[in-house]
């Protein structure tokens, strides 16, 4: 299926009632990717199961699935992401490894960025260690769309909060890294306060265990990161708000660079609004 290059190139709609029939239908065949989280948000999951597994070779496990999902009765969103996600996984606990592999493969690579999410978290073999679960999630961490970086820490956000110390140290290697959206990963999977998701207390009352990933990104040249090093900083600021000063406060003398700068202004934004 040949799709229009317009299609292809759209800012997209504002507002769900405003998506274009023809993209949306698109959207929930798995032709084309959502460009923004209101198409991300409109997708119809139970539409794009009945599309994408029989072209996956997966149509023996549709019925199954289908009937959980809508048991849950959750059909977008981040909600249904996770549940389909945990359910493929499951029903290739069945195949064989080679197979399960090969599948895998086939899902992290989709065009639909929604079947990407799915793939985020369809690999939760509780044998696995945090290093090899983040080995796996490191490509979707690297997504270039927006949807798939966001669930890919979501989806092992909950591994990291459990290990929290152990986290830190494997993150601050991802810190170090050439591409833009490994090192936002490294700290935005793990913000004390987060977005759609559980708070990580430890983090809330002793932000300092993260010090080795901030100080690494303290003038990250991509905004991208800087937001993400300026969120964390507010998010902590909510519960400690004087080791937030002394470290801004650190950080001008250390780093008095526009990135810097940049930083400290969004991580103190709750303090001087206070």
């Amino acid at each position: 299926m040949v799709v229009k290059e317009g299609i292809l190139h759209r800012k997209g709609a504002r507002k769900a009632s405003e998506i274009p029939i023809e993209v949306l239908t698109l959207l929930n065949q798995g032709k084309i990717e959502s460009v923004n989280l209101t198409e991300w948000q409109a997708v119809h999951h139970i539409t794009l199961l009945k599309k994408v597994l029989p072209s996956i070779r997966l149509e023996d496990k549709l019925e199954f699935i289908l009937t959980e999902v809508e048991k849950q009765k959750v059909e977008t969103g981040m909600k249904a992401i996770r549940l389909i996600g945990s359910l493929l996984d499951t029903v290739l606990m069945e195949e064989s490894a080679t197979k399960k592999e090969e599948l895998i493969t086939i899902c992290a690579h989709h065009v639909s960025d929604s079947v990407r999410c799915w793939a985020a978290f369809m690999n939760k073999n509780n044998d696995y260690s945090l290093e090899e679960k983040l080995l796996y999630i490191q490509p979707f961490a690297a997504d270039h769309n927006f949807g798939v970086r966001e669930i890919a820490w979501m989806s092992i956000r909950e591994d990291l909060a459990a290990n929290i110390e152990i986290s830190v140290d494997l993150l601050t290697e991802w810190a170090k890294s050439g591409d833009e959206n490994i090192r936002r990963f490294s700290l935005e999977s793990i913000r004390p306060r987060g977005v759609w998701t559980k708070h990580i207390e430890v983090l809330k009352e002793e932000p300092q265990i993260a010090l080795p990933i901030l100080n690494l990104l303290k003038s990250d040249p991509s905004k991208y990161v800087q937001d993400s090093v300026g969120n964390w900083l507010n998010d902590a600021s909510k519960t400690q708000p004087e080791w937030v000063i002394n470290l801004c406060e650190e950080w001008q003398k250390e780093s008095p660079t526009k990135a810097t700068e940049r930083i400290i202004k969004k991580a103190q934004r709750t303090i001087v609004k206070g």
